[in-house]
């Protein structure tokens, strides 16, 4: 007897019975079809989009602003220059092939003042946020105007008639200027800026002026976001700043951290906080003097300089590790890193140039607040590594196992940027050996030889203290 919903199919000598799928409704089928035409139209439509070039809202490469900054009685103005590729997503009024029609462009030029300036730029009076600002003047100005060398020819400039309409000009290739002004208590507040403007373009540059009563101009030049800028920062909040800078700056340089470790790994085990001491201080001395001299001008401006240093800064590197694996005199081993620290204080000298800007009056303020920080990051990196180093000497490796195998590991790291930084040093010209180049090698060489003086007469006293920590040689 054959069940309802079932059907019988023979084959063969095999009889197979399966239950008959009913049939699905009309309207189910016809939302199925539906749903697969919806689909093929959105893979086309994201083919389409894909395959189509960026035209109007590319990202520009380079974009650099003017800023004047003129806080005068009451009001504060701001004059801006900036260039129109910047300004995307803004639809200017345009004619024939894509020429600006610069007469009817005046509110567009506002609304990307609106979008791009002042939405991207708080200003500060004692450190209340400054309302946003009345647009006075917004001029497009030809890419070879010159009026922004100076605040008075850019005023100038600001007030005169806007260029006709005659001129066949693409938006994305000319410069808009803008004046702003905002109200204000007194132009003898302490003002500050925040330009978060590294979002009009890939590589954002700002050369601000400020132009405070009574006193000479001060210029900054930054890139990208550097944060809240203080024009006339107090001392207390300079000393801040730099601590801050100074304790990422060791954070985030591995070249450093490296040589750091190099240091620490023969001594992380044994307890022998006394040559510990004694080297990770001489290190900090040795960098502290050629981070002030370079501050003060004692050191060559050359271009090639700078991939020198990076260059001896991997050679340390690979030293260190390197003696490591074979072992080092306790004695003189402060002496080498003393050496090296000498090295490692120009690579610090390279970014703290860029900020001194920020330090308004208070230079050596801003050099002792940068070494604490430098100071503070180290102390942070050893607090981490030497208990890792300890226990891994004690659960996972025997200790001169585990020192060869990570000194090789820093060695090999060290190598590579060794090769790169060559490359980069070799591109630039052999320096010429003139009365210049030769009186600042003598110069630089009394420095060492005055150092070299200090450094033997302080090594007695050191030999002395170190012993008593016992053994005389770092496995």
């Amino acid at each position: 007897m054959t069940s309802p919903g079932w059907g019988h199919y023979t084959h063969s000598n095999f009889r197979l019975s399966v239950r008959e799928v009913p049939k699905k409704p009309a309207y189910f089928r016809l939302l199925m079809n539906r749903f697969q035409l919806l689909i093929i139209w959105i893979v086309a439509a994201l083919a389409v989009t894909l395959a189509m070039p960026t035209q109007a809202h590319d990202i520009p490469a380079d974009v650099r602003l003017n800023i004047f900054f003129k806080p005068a009685g009451n009001k504060l103005e701001l004059l801006v220059r900036i260039p129109m590729s910047a300004l995307r997503e803004v639809d200017f009024p345009k004619r024939g092939p894509g020429y600006l029609i610069v007469s009817q462009a005046d509110q567009a030029l506002r609304n990307a003042t609106r979008q791009w300036l002042i939405d991207n730029l708080d200003i500060y009076e004692n450190d209340a946020r400054l309302p946003p600002p009345r647009i006075i003047h917004a001029r497009m100005a030809l890419p070879s105007d010159t009026a922004f060398t100076a605040y008075e020819s850019a005023m100038a400039n600001l007030k005169s008639p806007p260029l006709p309409d005659t001129f066949d000009l693409y938006w994305n290739q000319q410069l808009l200027d803008v004046l702003l002004e905002y109200p204000i208590q007194s132009d003898r507040s302490e003002f500050a800026i925040r330009a978060r403007v590294d979002r009009l373009g890939l590589k954002v540059a700002t050369a601000l002026r400020f132009l405070p009563p009574g006193v000479a101009t001060r210029a900054f030049e930054f890139h990208g976001d550097p944060g809240l800028v203080r024009l006339d920062p107090r001392w207390h909040q300079v000393a801040w700043r730099f601590v801050a800078s100074g304790f990422w700056h060791i954070l985030e340089g591995i070249d450093h951290l490296l040589f750091l470790l190099c240091l620490i790994i023969p001594l992380s085990k044994r307890g022998q906080w006394r040559p510990l001491l004694v080297i990770v201080t001489s290190f900090t001395v040795a960098h502290s003097i050629t981070l002030l001299a370079s501050a003060f001008g004692f050191v060559p401006d050359a271009l090639w300089f700078p991939p020198l240093i990076e260059l001896l800064i991997a050679l340390t590197i690979i030293y260190m590790a390197l003696e490591n694996t074979v072992g080092s005199n306790i004695q003189r081993r402060w002496i080498i890193t003393f050496a090296f620290g000498l090295i490692h204080g120009f690579g610090f000298s390279f970014a703290l140039s860029e900020s001194l800007q920020f330090a308004g009056d208070h230079l050596i303020t801003s050099l002792l607040a940068f070494n604490i920080g430098v100071e503070i990051g180290q102390l942070v990196v050893l607090i981490v590594l030497l208990p890792v180093l300890a226990l891994l000497f004690k659960h996972a490796l025997a200790e001169k196992i585990g020192i060869i195998i990570l000194s090789a590991l820093v060695a090999h790291t060290g190598w590579h940027w060794m090769l790169e930084r060559f490359d980069a040093l070799s591109k630039f010209p052999f320096p010429a050996i003139d009365a210049t180049f030769l009186a600042s090698a003598m110069r630089g060489l009394m420095a060492f030889i005055v150092l070299g003086a200090l450094v033997w007469l302080a090594n007695g006293a050191v030999r002395r203290w170190m012993a008593l920590d016992g053994d005389k040689n770092i496995p």
